[in-house]
């Protein structure tokens, strides 16, 4: 009982946090320049609402529920893999060949697990749904946390001054790390109610970080790019006059 109030305490506070940050995002005029954000935002925005609304008007065993829970999740995961090509993107706005090098690997790497995770009819083939859309979730959801872990190495190898992109990045290296943890505990216990309870809570937990993390990279750590162009606009200027003069 002390677990279900503790993952609705964060659940309802990390809906506040998104639709606060959301709302920094348009108020700062933010939404095309940090549009892989936004939209990641929105989609747990939407998944959080959806599934508290179906869960409070159908219940926890509910068909509906069910599928509420898979097509949101199925959201969540490919706006988590956007939101990963943005921050790539973002990584080597800078080098042009480094970006398209970028670009190519996301791509294989989407196809591959759609590939993969084609195998599934080979056994289910009549089943679309659950069957694929789970297996592709899974998929999908380690290949976002292989590639947040890659992403991170390169900023460290690249020496990125990008403070802000970091922090963005660890913060989804929170969300994601933690579940995927306890995913692999419960494959090793067993499902169960208890099982269930716990990879609820740990997911709330890590979410709720990520927000906090992500709270403070948008509202007190600046895109060092930003910066340098706008100090660039001035010097400019000046030195424009210099040879007129």
């Amino acid at each position: 009982m002390d677990s279900n109030i503790v993952s609705y305490a964060l659940q309802y506070t990390g809906i506040l946090v998104e639709v606060a940050l959301i709302l920094y995002l348009a108020r700062r005029s933010l939404w095309k320049r940090e549009g892989g954000i936004a939209v990641y935002l929105t989609s747990l925005l939407i998944t959080e609402v959806t599934r508290a609304y179906v869960l409070h008007v159908n219940g926890l065993d509910s068909r509906r529920f069910f599928y509420a829970y898979w097509c949101t999740d199925l959201l969540l995961v490919i706006s988590a893999f956007l939101l990963l090509c943005f921050f790539f993107g973002r990584a080597c706005r800078d080098q042009e060949r480094m970006s398209r090098l970028v670009r190519l690997f996301l791509v294989s790497v989407f196809v591959l697990v759609v590939a993969i995770s084609g195998v599934v009819f080979t056994h289910k083939y009549t089943e679309l749904f659950p069957y694929y859309i789970f297996e592709f979730n899974q998929n999908l959801y380690f290949a976002c946390l292989v590639l947040n872990t890659l992403l991170y190495l390169l900023l460290q190898y690249m020496e990125s001054t990008d403070d802000q992109l970091a922090l963005l990045v660890c913060g989804v290296g929170i969300q994601f790390a933690g579940p995927a943890a306890t995913l692999a505990l419960l494959h090793l216990i067993g499902a169960g109610r208890f099982a269930q309870s716990l990879n609820s809570l740990v997911m709330r937990v890590c979410t709720f970080g990520m927000l906090l993390v992500w709270a403070y990279a948008l509202v007190h750590v600046r895109d060092k790019a930003t910066v340098v162009t706008r100090r660039e606009i001035p010097v400019l200027a000046q030195v424009t006059a210099n040879l007129n003069i």
